[in-house]
């Protein structure tokens, strides 16, 4: 049976859909993004992170979000010209999506049911929240914005 993360898709920011079932068998950290917020730093972590264990079968899964401060207003081209210029980013990104309310993208939907945050809520409080997802396509944690890249890998080594 496949898990229900991979019958998601996504569209990809320089276009085109793609299937999170691509991406089964590997290791996932899934992360709301934005350009100009105080946590925006953290794209050269989540590259060097990526870097370091996308041979070992680990892939971050960038989505621009515009919900929180309205702080990733530009469109594909300006979001992907950011992200390369700035953080040489080169792992998957995704269109921009809602995270929250009636419009949040299917996948957000499923990943805050997934792992709620504290006290059980299941609302995205705010840019770079992430959800890490093992192998096998379920998700095994959720990390506040101002958990860094770097606290998180010693739990994407033991997901390897």
């Amino acid at each position: 049976m496949t898990a229900p993360l991979y019958q998601f898709s996504a569209d990809r920011l320089a276009g085109g859909s793609q299937s999170l079932g691509d991406y089964a068998g590997q290791v996932l950290l899934i992360v709301n993004t934005a350009s100009h917020c105080g946590f925006t730093p953290q794209y050269e972590g989540l590259e060097a992170l990526y870097q370091r264990y996308r041979e070992r079968g680990f892939v971050v899964l960038g989505f621009p979000c515009n919900q929180f401060g309205a702080q990733e207003p530009g469109d594909a081209d300006e979001i992907a010209s950011f992200c390369q210029m700035n953080y040489g980013v080169s792992f998957p990104m995704f269109a921009k999506v809602e995270v929250n309310g009636d419009g949040a993208h299917p996948l957000y939907q499923y990943l805050k049911k997934a792992a709620p945050g504290l006290l059980g809520s299941e609302g995205i409080k705010w840019n770079f929240t992430k959800f890490l997802v093992n192998r096998e396509g379920e998700v095994t944690e959720r990390y506040a914005p101002a958990s860094t890249p770097e606290t998180i890998a010693r739990h994407v080594e033991e997901l390897l």
